[in-house]
């Protein structure tokens, strides 16, 4: 306990640090407060919830934004239709020359596509809140009128840019990964509320009792123990530097010749496949809403958590992101010329493309396994939820949401870490894996 105090003091003696911390605090308040606030002209004692069994799309919407959803907040459609918007942006990066050229623009470049994808956020708003206000906002709590539903669709457009907004600006003052946090910070703010739930369900005369849901804690950290190593699991590529003798003064002096190590994440794209996949399978929902009802095949088995078309498209998305981000994320050809460069070599294999194929060959490798555990978890939620557990509490078995906090969670301490050990701090342990301790990786640019 002592350490842990001592390490909270260390935090708050770096002055940027303690910065962009309660810089991060305030801006996270300021998104909470706002998915609190109901939309002007909505009757908030009137208004119904469309979650239902909570076994639904739906339900997993409003968990990811902390409930706005279901409260017609003004951030009710969050931070989403951005995400859906980067997508479409990186594959257009893939398919389209004038993309790819801005890709490779450097900084102008980014920001171009930057403002390309604020615009696109502008109009997937634009398009999906017609279609939540019809669907999920009761017609008793809203007023009939053109002029509100204008009005209405502006402010859902404002609080989505807003809260994109958040984002970067946590990004840019805050600890950083704004965007994520913003989701984790909506998803965690369910957890609370679920785990009273669950815990009331047991206590009933047939729930299972106290040794039930001590059972169920102990299953759920086995869960997030196992999306811990999937998430800082990593593969690590020998690198051995060339031996130099260089003259200073009369005295030579020996240069290189030492082994470090490269390493190569079993899950390299992080949680960006999970939210990727998530946001396409929202889709149902809006085309159910233009639709007008839920009585088709595909509305009912897309817009269920729990069926089995819903899960098996879930996880082959997963792994197709999993393998698209990691393709536009790492670079074979640079790692080898960053090597080449440096001087060093990986033993047994030719510098130059035969090492971006070494590289290349290795990725594929631990990429199938890592988008397969990761589609493991990302659908255990169902099998929770199948299994008798609360489906509020069933979310964070695994799933988009356990497996977004615990790659936000990690990448947070990664960064406080790193604030810690440049002032000469211990980290936040003396003894663990989180990334950014071990020493003994290859110091090359991009590596």
């Amino acid at each position: 306990m002592k350490g842990f105090i001592t390490t909270i003091r260390n935090i708050f003696k770096i002055e940027e640090l303690r910065t962009r911390i309660l810089t991060t605090l305030s801006l996270v308040l300021i998104y909470r407060l706002g998915s609190y606030i109901v939309l002007p002209g909505v009757d908030s004692t009137r208004l119904e919830s469309a979650g239902g069994d909570g076994a639904t799309l739906i339900d997993i919407l409003s968990n990811f934004t902390g409930g706005a959803f279901t409260r017609a907040s003004i951030f009710a459609l969050g931070i989403m239709p951005y995400i859906s918007a980067s997508i479409i942006v990186q594959l257009l990066g893939i398919a389209v020359p004038y993309f790819q050229k801005l890709q490779k623009e450097g900084e102008s470049g980014r920001n171009r596509m930057n403002q390309i994808t604020r615009i696109l956020t502008i109009i997937i708003t634009a398009v999906q809140a017609p279609s939540y206000i019809f669907t999920y906002v009761n017609a008793g709590a809203r007023p009939d009128s053109t002029l509100w539903l204008i009005m209405a669709v502006i402010t859902l457009v404002a609080g989505t840019m807003f809260c994109m907004w958040l984002g970067e600006r946590i990004t840019d003052k805050g600890i950083g990964n704004g965007i994520s946090l913003i989701i984790m910070i909506g998803i965690i703010a369910n957890l609370p509320g679920a785990l009273f739930v669950e815990f009331g369900s047991k206590m009933e005369p047939d729930g299972g009792g106290l040794i039930m849901f001590m059972l169920e804690m102990v299953v759920l950290l086995g869960v997030i123990i196992a999306s811990i190593l999937l998430v800082q699991g990593t593969r690590k590529i020998a690198i051995q530097y060339a031996k130099r003798i260089v003259t200073s003064g009369r005295t030579p002096l020996q240069q290189g010749g030492r082994r470090e190590y490269m390493p190569l994440k079993v899950n390299s794209a992080g949680v960006m496949p999970i939210i990727f996949a998530q946001a396409i399978m929202f889709v149902p929902i809006y085309l159910a809403g233009f639709a007008g009802g839920d009585g088709n095949w595909f509305a009912r088995n897309f817009s269920d958590y729990t069926s089995f078309w819903y899960n098996f498209v879930f996880g082959l998305m997963i792994v197709l992101f999993t393998y698209f981000y990691t393709a536009i994320s790492i670079n074979p050809n640079q790692y080898a010329d960053d090597l080449k460069r440096a001087g060093g070599f990986i033993p047994g294999i030719k510098p130059g493309k035969a090492t971006a194929d070494y590289i290349d060959n290795v990725m594929s490798r631990i990429t199938l396994p890592g988008s397969l555990f990761l589609a493991l978890i990302a659908i255990l939620p169902a099998f929770a939820a199948l299994a008798g557990i609360n489906s509020a509490f069933a979310y964070f078995y695994g799933g988009t949401s356990l497996l977004i906090m615990v790659g936000v969670v990690l990448d947070t301490l990664q960064q406080i870490e790193s604030y810690l050990l440049m002032r000469q701090y211990d980290g936040l342990m003396k003894s663990g894996r989180i990334k950014g301790r071990n020493a003994n990786l290859a110091p090359q640019s991009g590596i």
